[in-house]
């Protein structure tokens, strides 16, 4: 199976490449228009700055042609926030896949701090990506969060229930780290690696 990881200014995505390959997968990473086209599965991982990410990828157009792929994508942290109509964070329109806007968690208690980190459970999970996970405990890193929607596939509660993850066509999405999730994450990558 031909993988492709895009290839932008966001950090973590070694994890991913190095979860692939524990799999038995050696995914290209790459920016290349052509080979992300070709890709039988293209992966949109990220760590960082979601203005910033945007403003990298609108200067390669690489957000129109992750915008025109067809083939099963599969947005991770800061990939599913870009795979949104706006963000907060930078005050950015995004790739515009699923219409929601990101919003940035709001504290109302001492105790709620930002960014949440750490393993949090998912529930109310559906879609294929999501077989056999229900109730599983994934890792989450992040200070902005995509509200519940009709795209969302699965549900975690920081300060409030959100979208841990979604689907609209040929695009999944997740908040969380599959990389980093231990057996339920690999789960997940191999759900998505099946679609």
């Amino acid at each position: 199976m031909n993988v492709a990881i895009v290839k932008y200014n966001a950090g973590n995505i070694y994890s991913v490449v190095n979860a692939l390959r524990r799999m038995g997968i050696e995914p290209i990473l790459t920016d290349d228009a052509e080979l992300l086209r070709k890709a039988d599965r293209v992966l949109f991982p990220g760590q960082g700055h979601a203005g910033e990410a945007m403003d990298y990828l609108k200067a390669r157009r690489l957000d129109e042609v992750i915008r025109d792929l067809r083939q099963p994508v599969f947005g991770i942290c800061v990939g599913q926030q870009l795979l949104c109509r706006h963000s907060e964070e930078g005050n950015v329109d995004c790739i515009g896949i699923f219409d929601a806007e990101v919003k940035r968690f709001q504290p109302e208690r001492h105790e709620d701090k930002v960014p949440c980190m750490g393993w949090n459970q998912l529930y109310d999970t559906r879609s294929p990506l999501m077989q056999g996970i229900e109730g599983g405990y994934v890792y989450f890193v992040h200070s902005y969060y995509v509200p519940l929607c009709e795209e969302t596939i699965a549900k975690a509660d920081y300060i409030l229930p959100y979208s841990a993850s979604m689907h609209k066509d040929n695009f999944y999405a997740c908040q969380f780290h599959p990389e980093k999730s231990g057996k339920v994450g690999e789960r997940i990558l191999k759900n998505f690696l099946e679609l």
